[in-house]
């Protein structure tokens, strides 16, 4: 039984498409259409309850439903493609920035920009489009607060914690390419990373694929 992957492009899923790729896996994707609300479906939810993406089944029908589950798990499984460095402070970084994307980046800032009615009520909402337009702002504001304390933990070479690639790179390269796609500027650091973790052929292939050609 090969590994499922439930996916949507262009959605935080990328990062874990790039980490399948990177260590050359076969895998089956699914592709999941949030707008249509298939991730809602009485078929997706049995697999994952939470109806979110990604979501990764395993040889042996088990289900790990959210991005850092996945990436972990990938990692440990898989020791030879060094997804996480061999030195336990290093790989602790990894971790933590790791975090910093997942929940900061993409938690706090991109969800109030991508997903604006999760903050607003019904009622609120009826009252104007001005308060859509503050949530939005506000999470722009995050994404920029957060995207300023990474530029001082990123290093000027490299990838996020070292000379390899890792789990946080695919983490914060999601977050990166977005803020690219919507106009939010990155400091000089974090689009240096960006570049670098675009310019990998893995991560062009994997952009081909969900349809990005630029």
């Amino acid at each position: 039984m090969a590994l499922k992957f439930y996916m949507t492009p262009g959605s935080c899923s990328t990062g874990i498409h790039i980490l399948l790729e990177t260590l050359e896996l076969p895998f089956e994707a699914w592709i999941i259409n949030i707008p249509a609300g298939e991730h809602l479906r009485p078929e997706y939810l049995k697999i994952n309850p939470r109806g979110t993406i990604p979501t990764l089944v395993l040889d042996d029908g088990r289900a790990l439903i959210d991005f850092k589950s996945i990436a972990l798990w990938l990692a440990e499984t898989y020791p030879r493609g060094k997804l996480l460095p061999d030195d336990p402070g290093l790989a602790a970084r990894a971790v933590e920035l790791l975090d910093f994307a997942l929940i900061q980046l993409h938690g706090e800032g991109f969800t109030r920009i991508f997903t604006t009615e999760r903050y607003v009520s019904v009622n609120e909402a009826q009252q104007g489009q001005k308060l859509i337009e503050d949530v939005a702002a506000h999470g722009r504001e995050i994404v920029g607060q957060a995207f300023e304390i990474l530029e001082k933990r990123l290093p000027e070479e490299g990838f996020a914690v070292g000379p390899r690639f890792s789990i946080a790179d695919a983490a914060l390269f999601y977050n990166e390419f977005w803020a690219d796609k919507i106009g939010i500027a990155l400091p000089p650091r974090v689009a240096g990373h960006y570049q670098r973790v675009r310019a990998r052929p893995v991560v062009r292939q994997v952009l081909a694929e969900e349809g990005y050609r630029s």
